[in-house]
């Protein structure tokens, strides 16, 4: 089995700093495991390590795509085990870093997602139906075509509606569903994964610092920027937390006081969000961030390391 160390945790949470400490000391690559870091300039809203902070480590998954594109689950999954079985053929093993539950442990349990492709055709089509008609109607639409289906989904969900509805439609099938892990069960990987927590009240401190050090590192700016190059607010890039409310303040739509405001409270709910999908994952070591340093956490970690893989300790010592 592929040998890989996953590296998750709410936003804030201090995964980029452990993850660049442990590939510069093990002499390997990160792959990142965040679903907006796929976009090229997308930078300062998705706290992006720069250049500089990536200290010559090589990242990948990391400005693959244009602001117009989508990226999906599937995607993430063919593409970073690629890459995982790549280093480990050269003797390495890779770090995988970020908090996009649903990509984490549909890797780590080797999902299997519906073969029906995409139809932007028909996609389309639904996204005006309910538009014109309501979800209600797009719904009973789902109701009528997979009622199976439709019992697991909720009718406000529309993106997983109009998914349920492509693969019935064009593929025979149900949509593909989460699974609740088993203890039983083997990973995909040999995985050490690493959970990193912190009290709520800190957590939120520090999502509200972060958002913070983002206005004052240009992010209203660099929305201008984007909007200015033709990118849109339809986009799939823009609507990620930060880019949505930014662009809101700019179209007039909302205070620069509100929009921010609006971010920090998207961000601590996106964190409440991840976090239900870390308790999916029972086989996640978690390491209490609070009054723990970088180096006391990076100094356990790498005993534990070194326990998990005792015929590769030396790396870890």
């Amino acid at each position: 089995m592929s040998k890989v160390i996953v590296i998750l945790g709410p936003t804030a949470s201090g995964k980029t700093a452990l993850s660049l400490n442990l590939a510069e000391r093990l002499g390997t690559e990160i792959i990142s495991g965040d679903s907006m870091l796929v976009y090229k300039g997308f930078d300062i809203g998705t706290a992006k390590p720069t250049p500089a902070e990536r200290r010559g480590i090589p990242h990948h998954l990391i400005d693959i795509l244009e602001p117009s594109q989508s990226y999906s689950v599937t995607q993430f999954q063919q593409q970073a085990g690629a890459i995982i079985r790549r280093l480990n053929a050269e003797g390495r093993i890779p770090i995988i870093a970020g908090g996009t539950g649903l990509y984490l442990k549909a890797l780590l349990e080797d999902y299997a997602f519906n073969e029906t492709g995409e139809h932007q055709a028909f996609r389309e089509e639904m996204r005006e139906l309910c538009e014109r008609e309501g979800r209600e109607a797009l719904y009973a639409r789902l109701v009528q075509a997979d009622p199976e289906s439709a019992g697991t989904i909720h009718a406000h969900n529309i993106p997983r509606v109009i998914r349920a509805l492509e693969v019935a439609h064009f593929g025979g099938e149900q949509i593909s569903r989460t699974r609740a892990y088993d203890d039983g069960q083997e990973l995909a990987y040999d995985a050490f994964v690493i959970g990193l927590s912190w009290e709520r009240p800190a957590l939120y401190e520090r999502i509200n610092r972060r958002v913070d050090l983002m206005m004052e590192a240009g992010l209203e700016q660099e929305v201008r920027g984007l909007l200015a190059s033709q990118v849109t607010r339809v986009m799939p890039a823009m609507k990620g937390i930060g880019y949505k409310e930014m662009a809101a303040y700019l179209a007039g739509e909302l205070t620069r006081e509100e929009a921010v405001d609006a971010i920090k409270k998207g961000t601590r709910h996106f964190a409440k969000r991840q976090l239900t999908w870390y308790r999916k994952m029972p086989y996640i070591r978690w390491y209490a961030m609070d009054n723990r340093s970088e180096q006391e956490l990076f100094a356990e970690v790498l005993r534990d390391l070194a326990g998990f893989w005792p015929q590769e300790s030396n790396l870890f010592l």
